[in-house]
């Protein structure tokens, strides 16, 4: 099983209203954060932090419920203008990192 931050799978099930325990649906949902992550990860361009309560978390935590939904190619589309903003807030901070 992948590692995540601390307390995110919890975080994850309590945003899916996952109040049952099932050690193979958390494994599952382990895999579907841990990719996930990379993805958001590479559209970010950088690591980025989920475990506070900030932007990419968010797009993680809906990246997960449209995953668990089969439906990741709507994803894609309705969270677009999440990542490219996302995307210019990094580039603008690593911009802005670089003049100093």
């Amino acid at each position: 099983m992948a590692t995540l931050p601390a307390g995110l799978l919890e975080a994850v099930r309590n945003y899916l209203d996952i109040t049952w325990s099932d050690d193979a649906g958390d494994a599952k949902l382990t895999g579907i954060i841990a990719r996930g992550m990379k993805y958001i990860n590479a559209a970010a361009g950088e690591p980025l932090d989920f475990a506070v309560e900030d932007k990419p978390r968010e797009l993680l935590l809906d990246y997960c419920r449209y995953a668990r939904s089969n439906a990741m190619d709507e994803f894609a589309v309705n969270y677009l203008h999440e990542i490219i903003s996302l995307q210019n807030a990094k580039e603008v901070a690593r911009y802005i990192a670089e003049q100093c």
